[in-house]
C-alpha cells in the first residue's frame, strides 16, 4: 500500500517505474539514483503522481511512479533534523543555517523542508545556491489558530535567507504567508485550486 504524501521523495527501482514523461531533458538528467517528489494530483490505477527536477530552475517535468516500484520514501520532515542538517555539505548556505535555526527550536507541530533545500539536503546534488529560498512544510492535521502559527512567520522572516511556508490540512495546502495577510486563501486539492477562509472545513468560501 502505498503511503507516499505530497513533497515525500520517492527513489524508483528502475526507470521503467517512471512514465508520462515527454520532456527530453529527463532521459540524459534523471536515473534511478535520484528520487522523483510527490506531487498533488488525484492517484490512479496504482500510479503515484511525480515530478521530475532537474539541474536547472526551468527544468521541472510531471509524470507517474508505478506504486510498485517505490523502493524508498523520504519526507520533508526527515530533512529537518538536526543531524542531517548539520552534516550537509551545504551545511554553511543561508537556507540550510535557516532550518538549522528552526531545528534549534521546539515547536507544537511537525515541520519540514522542501523544494530544492529540501533535494539537495537528500541528494548532495548541488541545486541550491546562495540565494535560494527555503521551502517550508507543516502539517496541521487540526486547525490552529492564526496568531500561534503567526510565531512561526514571525521566526522565519528574520532568517537570513527568504523562507515560504505551506501548511498542510486534510483537504489540501496553502500559504501562510496569504493566510495571515488575507483571512482567506487559494487551497491546493489534488481536484485543483479553491479560495476558502477556513482550510480545515472543505468548500467553506
Amino acid at each position: 500500500m502505498n503511503t507516499s504524501r505530497p513533497h515525500d521523495l520517492l527513489w524508483l527501482n528502475d526507470r521503467n517505474a517512471l512514465e508520462g514523461v515527454s520532456e527530453e531533458w529527463v532521459a540524459s538528467q534523471w536515473r534511478p539514483a535520484l528520487p522523483v517528489v510527490v506531487r498533488r494530483d488525484v492517484h490512479h490505477d496504482g500510479r503515484i503522481p511525480v515530478g521530475v527536477r532537474g539541474m536547472r530552475r526551468d527544468q521541472r517535468a510531471a509524470g507517474w511512479a508505478n506504486a510498485g516500484g517505490v523502493k524508498r520514501i523520504l519526507s520533508p520532515e526527515a530533512l529537518a533534523s538536526r543531524e542531517v542538517l548539520v552534516n550537509s555539505p551545504f551545511v554553511s548556505m543561508p537556507p540550510v543555517q535557516g532550518a538549522i535555526q528552526l531545528a534549534l527550536r521546539e515547536w507544537p507541530w511537525v515541520w519540514g523542508i522542501t523544494g530544492s533545500v529540501g533535494y539537495a539536503l537528500a541528494t548532495e546534488v548541488p541545486v541550491l545556491h546562495a540565494d535560494s529560498d527555503l521551502d517550508l512544510l507543516i502539517r496541521c492535521p487540526q486547525p490552529v489558530a492564526p496568531d500561534v502559527l503567526a510565531q512561526w512567520q514571525q521566526v522565519i522572516s528574520q532568517l537570513l535567507c527568504r523562507a515560504d511556508t505551506q501548511i498542510e490540512t486534510p483537504n489540501g495546502a496553502f500559504a501562510l504567508a496569504e493566510w495571515l495577510r488575507d483571512g482567506r486563501v487559494l487551497l491546493k486539492t489534488s481536484g485543483g485550486p479553491c479560495l476558502v477562509t477556513d482550510p480545515w472545513m472543505s468548500g467553506t468560501q
